[in-house]
């Protein structure tokens, strides 16, 4: 066993199961533990809901913009799984999220157009320091949500060596982060050797290059591609983010966090 973190890209999206779904959620831990990336948009009416398109021609049997439909009619909306077949199920809020997450998983929250403020205050609210991210997408983003909340663990996008240089030059806050080092198979092993050497970890996306062949049918199992993934975690990825969750995880990960983490204070699992 692969003792590494699984992050299931928008939830881990399957046949009968739509992206940004807690009943996928729910079907994603049954396979094993992973963290849960999870798509914020704001409806008409100021409501945070998950939705990972600005508009809902994709996902759902709506359409038009997300931010021109009020809660309740949204809550209309039946959502589509990844093959586009209509689902029983339906948009969640992200208070719904937060409640039901705690104890089971960590959400990472990218927030798309949701202002940092909203969603450092959201995970204030519910206490939820402990089991909810925030994807930064700059470094002023990191730098504004350290300031309003120090306890807020991050996503960070350092994919180049002239991030990793800005971030460091600035002070960032190294022990608040895990760093997303970039969507291939080949990540920058030296990179991540820098980004572990200043005490925070790595993050690779194999959602648009190793889980394509099997998504879409080059191979039949994921046998022929786990030297790729092992590849991947060899250059120094601690965290792969991936579409293929439930399918990956018996032979990443089957069981709770490794003990002994260095952010085991943020990731703790259970009542706070």
């Amino acid at each position: 066993m692969v003792h590494v973190q699984g992050s299931a890209h928008r939830g881990g999206a399957g046949s009968g199961w739509p992206e940004n779904c807690l009943a996928t959620f729910e079907a994603t831990l049954r396979h094993g533990w992973a963290l849960l990336e999870i798509d914020l948009r704001t409806s008409k009416d100021g409501v945070i809901v998950l939705m990972h398109d600005a508009t809902l021609d994709r996902t759902t049997n709506g359409s038009g913009p997300v931010k021109d439909r009020t809660l309740a009619e949204l809550r209309q909306l039946r959502l589509k799984d990844r093959q586009g077949n209509l689902t029983d199920h339906r948009i969640p809020t992200l208070d719904e999220v937060m409640t039901w997450a705690r104890g089971k998983t960590i959400l990472m929250l990218d927030k798309k157009e949701v202002p940092v403020k909203e969603v450092v205050a959201i995970i204030a609210r519910h206490r939820a320091e402990s089991y909810a991210m925030m994807l930064a997408y700059t470094l002023a983003e990191v730098l504004e949500c350290h300031a309003l909340n120090p306890d807020i663990m991050m996503e960070a996008m350092l994919g180049t060596r002239a991030r990793y240089d800005e971030f460091a030059a600035a002070g960032g806050p190294w022990g608040n982060i895990i760093a997303f080092v970039g969507h291939t198979a080949t990540p920058d092993a030296e990179l991540c050797r820098l980004i572990r050497a200043k005490g925070a970890r790595c993050m690779a996306g194999t959602s648009r290059n190793l889980d394509l062949e099997f998504l879409q049918g080059r191979v039949a199992t994921l046998e022929p591609l786990q030297a790729g993934y092992r590849a991947v975690l060899e250059r120094g990825v601690d965290v792969i983010e991936t579409d293929i969750p439930r399918e990956l995880s018996p032979w990443l990960h089957a069981g709770p966090p490794p003990a002994g983490s260095a952010k085991a204070r943020f990731f703790k699992l259970g009542p706070p």
